[in-house]
């Protein structure tokens, strides 16, 4: 109920994306109906499956490690962000996140894309930007680290796999996703940006005093 009530949007995306999740898992109409194609998609075909393939995963362990950081940073950004404020971030950076996808793949008829990954990207950059030292962990990395270092190391990261990687990871809808995520945060709230340089500053400041 506390959730509810400080954090209804992320609450109502939280509840109908493990849903939608689990009912997909054994309906492959449901499945094949909600995932990302590229190739329909750049034909204007099931343009409506960049939102909806955000609702459903590979697996439960693809469901799970999105919604344990949807859990762990979304609900404590709503509040700071604001309720439709939220909202308007996570379905826009879901749709962005996807759009370099569909241009990447739009002549490749074999390919397909589903997950929230984009969509949490942003969450957790846009997260950052609120609080840039929270420490945050990265295997196995033992310690935490600031959390505008691993935003960092994970577009680098992003980008690298992108380019290289054979892990049929949509490694593009990572990067463009939390690229969104900061730029849409910065949009609504662009007194962020002020505090974002005042706290990494202070951070700086106190490693060489």
């Amino acid at each position: 109920m506390e959730y509810l009530m400080m954090a209804p949007v992320a609450s109502f995306i939280f509840a109908i994306t493990i849903l939608t999740s689990v009912m997909a898992f054994s309906n492959d109409n449901l499945y094949a109906n909600l995932i990302l194609h590229p190739y329909s998609v750049s034909r204007r075909h099931r343009v409506y499956t960049v939102i909806t393939s955000g609702l459903i995963h590979n697996d439960w362990m693809h469901l799970f490690f999105n919604m344990l950081s949807f859990y762990f940073f979304a609900f404590r950004l709503e509040p700071l962000l604001g309720h439709w404020q939220f909202g308007l971030l996570y379905v826009v950076s879901l749709i962005l996140s996807d759009l370099p996808t569909v241009y990447k793949h739009r002549n490749d008829d074999w390919y397909h894309s589903l997950g929230a990954s984009g969509a949490v990207s942003a969450v957790i950059f846009s997260a950052i930007l609120f609080n840039p030292l929270d420490r945050m962990m990265i295997m196995p990395i033992p310690i935490g680290i600031p959390a505008v270092i691993f935003g960092v190391l994970y577009l680098v990261y992003c980008n690298y796999a992108s380019k290289y990687s054979r892990d049929n990871i949509n490694h593009d809808a990572h990067m463009f996703g939390a690229l969104s995520g900061l730029l849409i945060t910065i949009i609504l709230q662009p007194h962020v940006v002020h505090s974002f340089i005042e706290q990494v500053t202070a951070g700086v400041q106190s490693l060489t005093h």
